[in-house]
């Protein structure tokens, strides 16, 4: 799809992966809205970067239906990429007690309720866009579309370290809900994909020590170094592109495979 002139939605937007993805998305042309909490940088970000920005929080209903209002009104919404997300850890029973219960469902509710809250909401809008045919690959046939939606999982979904039971079980459900999506909306012409990113720097993992970063890093295969946050919104770019990228997770972790702690 080429994403010129269309309208593009990006939660989590005011840093790391979102961020980069705004970024890349207005290089291509497209009006892009950042969906972040109003504590963020967002509007800062939105400014020096070109872009708009919508204060809200991805589990509620009325301000996700707000900001894709907003993005509707700059344009076709034609993609929705969801980069919001918390990272919580709680060993199940820890020297403290069992794990909170109220921490395990707030990790659900932002990481899961969330995404499926925005995919559902943009996909309703994306269902209301005249098809369009435009192949951006040599060779590739054109193919109808109305809208392709990107969801952020983790290789927490397939490899979770101990603590992690809350964060694997909110990105492991992103993973397996990637294709009944894709099926759900084939007939509209919405294409969904996931991404599964390992170690990237992001504003969380730049929170830690660097002899804890560079030990994450040298985890990592090849390269042997985290992800920036250029290299996953490159390949948002791709999967827009690619009309055959539908229904399926893809690692982007340097074949990095989790130890269990």
């Amino acid at each position: 799809m080429n994403i010129d002139g269309v309208s593009a939605l990006v939660t989590g937007g005011a840093s790391g992966l979102g961020r980069a993805t705004a970024e890349a998305l207005v290089a291509g042309g497209a009006h892009v809205v950042i969906l972040d909490l109003a504590r963020s940088d967002g509007a800062a970000v939105a400014e020096s970067i070109g872009a708009h920005f919508v204060p809200a929080d991805v589990s509620d209903e009325g301000e996700v239906e707000a900001a894709v209002a907003a993005a509707v009104e700059l344009g076709p919404l034609r993609v929705a990429v969801n980069c919001a997300g918390i990272a919580t850890a709680s060993r199940t029973v820890g020297r403290s007690g069992p794990h909170a219960l109220e921490l395990f469902e707030r990790t659900i509710r932002v990481n899961l309720v969330g995404t499926f809250n925005v995919t559902r909401l943009a996909a309703a809008a994306m269902a209301e866009n005249e098809p369009i045919a435009s192949s951006v690959l040599p060779g590739v046939p054109e193919t109808p579309e109305r809208g392709v939606i990107v969801n952020t999982a983790s290789v927490a979904a397939f490899d979770g370290q101990i603590g992690q039971a809350a964060y694997s079980a909110s990105k492991g459900a992103v993973a397996a809900m990637t294709l009944p999506l894709a099926r759900d909306l084939s007939t509209l012409l919405v294409r969904v994909m996931t991404i599964a990113p390992g170690i990237f720097e992001t504003p969380m993992m730049a929170g830690m020590p660097d002899e804890v970063q560079a030990s994450l890093a040298a985890q990592i295969p090849h390269p042997s170094r985290l992800g920036t946050p250029a290299e996953y919104a490159a390949l948002v770019r791709h999967i827009i592109a690619n009309p055959m990228l539908n229904g399926e997770t893809i690692r982007l972790d340097g074949a990095i495979r989790m130890q269990p702690k």
